[in-house]
């Protein structure tokens, strides 16, 4: 069993679709986390979902990841930040010639912008510790394009990009940056929006919440700027 325990892990979106599996995994191996989420509801379907004993490892900020001022006070305000686990992010299609600029702007914003202030302030936090694990959620559409899918697919490569980009400025150093490439990701959203015929096949939220549990351990030292395909069956 991988071994956190004691690490202080920022999990960004950790009560969304994916949060909501990940979350659990990363508690179970010990760490110690900080959780952003955006709505109070959020924070009753997170009490369902998790053990009560496991509810003393976790604390939740509501906090605008648009927000750069909001990012850096969150993380100002943390003693430490062993980890970082992006998970905020949306899906978005459209036809290219139709899709409108706002939408465009709107979908690197969640994508992109949100990982760039997240990793940057989180950053900041581990070099001053010398210690640090960075992992992003990129996607599939990173590195196989689909149809109407473009301001997705070049917002998540962006997602690629930037980690890999950190994991080179950090060479030397034990902090690491890697990113994961879910396919289609087992939510209710999706299931609710694509149906559930071919739901088995899509990869589970606990089954990317295993890899990341990885990458933010010992175990994974050695592993940097890495994009690591986690497509299910599909």
């Amino acid at each position: 069993m991988l071994n956190n325990q004691g690490k202080q892990i920022l999990v960004t979106g950790g009560t969304g679709g994916l949060g909501l599996g990940v979350t659990p995994v990363l508690l179970d191996t010990g760490a110690e986390l900080t959780l952003t989420y955006r709505q109070e509801e959020e924070l009753a379907v997170l009490r369902q979902r998790l053990p009560a004993n496991s509810l003393g490892q976790v604390r939740c900020v509501q906090v605008d990841l648009l927000n750069e001022a909001a990012v850096a006070q969150l993380i100002d305000d943390l003693p430490r930040v062993d980890g970082l686990v992006h998970l905020v992010g949306g899906f978005a299609m459209g036809p290219t010639h139709e899709y409108s600029l706002e939408d465009w702007r709107r979908d690197f914003d969640l994508n992109l912008t949100t990982t760039f202030l997240a990793c940057k302030h989180s950053l900041r936090k581990m070099w001053q510790q010398g210690y640090g694990r960075i992992v992003t959620v990129a996607s599939r559409g990173a590195v196989e394009p689909g149809s109407q899918l473009a301001a997705y697919c070049a917002s998540k490569a962006g997602v690629v990009a930037l980690t890999r980009t950190i994991a080179a400025e950090t060479k030397g150093t034990d902090i690491t940056a890697n990113a994961v490439l879910p396919s289609i990701i087992d939510t209710p959203a999706n299931r609710a929006t694509m149906g559930s015929e071919q739901a088995e096949l899509w990869v589970k939220p606990e089954s990317i919440g295993q890899v990341i549990a990885f990458l933010v351990s010992e175990a994974a030292r050695d592993l940097r700027g890495a994009a690591i395909p986690v497509y299910g069956n599909v």
